[in-house]
């Protein structure tokens, strides 16, 4: 095995080459993209040290890890789509709270953009919604059942074209949701059905503590595994409203 004498005073070894060299300066990194997913891997030697000999290095233009946590203020991360136009995801000050945002190029007009503020509520919501024409039946995702409480499901029904008395029959689980008109007449409508999926689909006692003590979001009540905690500054603990000493 042959070694560089720079690597060795640090007691490094490396896999040894098959005669294949790739050191092209790369953004973000140097060498040859590491497609694969997988762990992040740290260096601990510079490219102007790396044996000539040694296998080809890798960096990882994918990666997974099991917990993430960012220290300092995230304002701009950019998320390029299939398509080629950038998305970013990005935290928007309103007081002492972060709120979760997209931020995406306009569709139709070169040069501007749009920004949504993502939809927050005291429950898990998932919602379909749709179209009935000359039916009485809404069919619900396969997948909605044993993912959501039946019991939270909530329907909007809005008529077109006249008016039809529109009524909920029944709701039949989490499979369908079946429709009358009181005046007899044929339906014709929008329809918008929410409904609160499980937090532990195996633990159906599981609840959101919606507002619970504690002074980070540490303290929440058995612990955060299933949760990623988003809209905390780890800058900035004290919240806008607390009493000054």
């Amino acid at each position: 095995m042959t070694v560089n004498p720079a690597a060795d005073a640090q007691n490094l070894t490396f896999v040894p080459g098959v005669g294949v060299k790739d050191c092209t300066e790369q953004p973000g990194g140097w060498g040859t993209p590491n497609t694969l997913f997988d762990y992040i891997w740290k260096g601990d030697i510079s490219q102007a040290t790396y044996p000539p000999d040694a296998c080809p290095p890798r960096y990882h233009s994918k990666a997974q890890i099991d917990t993430l946590q960012v220290n300092t203020l995230l304002t701009s991360p950019t998320i390029t789509g299939t398509g080629g136009s950038p998305c970013t995801i990005t935290g928007v000050a309103s007081g002492n709270k972060l709120l979760a945002s997209f931020d995406i190029p306009h569709v139709k007009e070169k040069g501007k953009r749009i920004r949504h503020i993502i939809t927050e509520g005291p429950e898990a919501g998932i919602y379909v919604r749709g179209k009935v024409v000359e039916s009485s039946v809404i069919e619900l995702p396969e997948y909605w059942d044993g993912l959501v409480d039946p019991d939270t499901i909530t329907v909007t029904l809005t008529q077109i074209g006249h008016s039809q008395d529109l009524i909920v029959e029944s709701i039949e689980g989490c499979k369908t949701i079946l429709l009358k008109s009181g005046v007899g007449a044929s339906i014709n409508c929008h329809y918008e059905v929410w409904a609160a999926r499980w937090l532990d689909p195996m633990d159906h006692d599981q609840k959101l503590q919606v507002v619970y003590d504690g002074e980070s979001p540490d303290d929440y009540p058995g612990g955060n595994e299933n949760f990623l905690v988003g809209g905390w500054d780890y800058d900035q603990r004290n919240t806008q409203w607390e009493e000054k000493e």
